[in-house]
């Protein structure tokens, strides 16, 4: 084989490893899906179960974590004090009456680091709830909730930075009486 030849295929070998370094791995598989930010781990959609929401009304916002496969977030009641549990704060507006807030089960998870203790956590795609009220002093028309949502990702050998990331809803307030539908079904008929 010629010089060049053989340079030519040396490096070529060195373009596929180094495209494979860039691509997360070996010839382009990705070892480990990391992102590089704690807000980076979950993708959040907010919904609001009435249209519109009429004074006086009772009404729920659910907010939809789908959380990196790769990744897991402690629960609302984590399995020892020192860890950060998962969080959602509504910043309601004037008139809008928050009655509850309701987080899901965490399941019981044992990881490399915690071997003999397993951790509540959620993992995959979590739902939170407030359950609300439109009290007769909220303004009429559009209106939006905005939240914050506190958790702490981590993956089978580290926890990210805690982080807060804001979510918000978007609803119509009507007046007394007025007709209204519910919306989402496939979102608030879950339990």
């Amino acid at each position: 084989m010629s010089l060049a030849k053989s340079l030519r295929r040396l490096l070529m070998l060195g373009l596929v490893v180094l495209a494979g370094s860039w691509l997360g791995g070996p010839l382009g598989h990705a070892q480990d899906a990391t992102p590089l930010k704690p807000a980076d781990v979950v993708k959040t959609h907010a919904y609001v179960s009435l249209d519109p929401v009429p004074r006086g009304k009772d009404f729920q916002v659910a907010v939809v974590v789908d959380i990196n496969e790769a990744y897991h977030m402690n629960s609302h009641k984590p399995s020892e004090a020192y860890l950060i549990p998962t969080i959602i704060t509504p910043q309601l507006p004037a008139g809008i009456i928050l009655a509850d807030t309701i987080y899901p089960e965490g399941h019981l998870k044992k990881f490399a680091f915690s071997p003999d203790k397993p951790l509540n956590v959620y993992a995959g795609s979590v739902t939170l709830r407030l359950k609300l009220n439109a009290g007769g002093a909220a303004a009429l028309g559009p209106a939006t909730i905005p939240m914050i949502l506190r958790y702490q990702a981590c993956n089978n050998s580290a926890c990210l930075p805690p982080v807060k990331v804001p979510v918000s809803v978007q609803l119509k307030i009507a007046a007394a009486g007025t007709a209204s539908h519910a919306v989402h079904p496939e979102i608030f008929s879950q339990k």
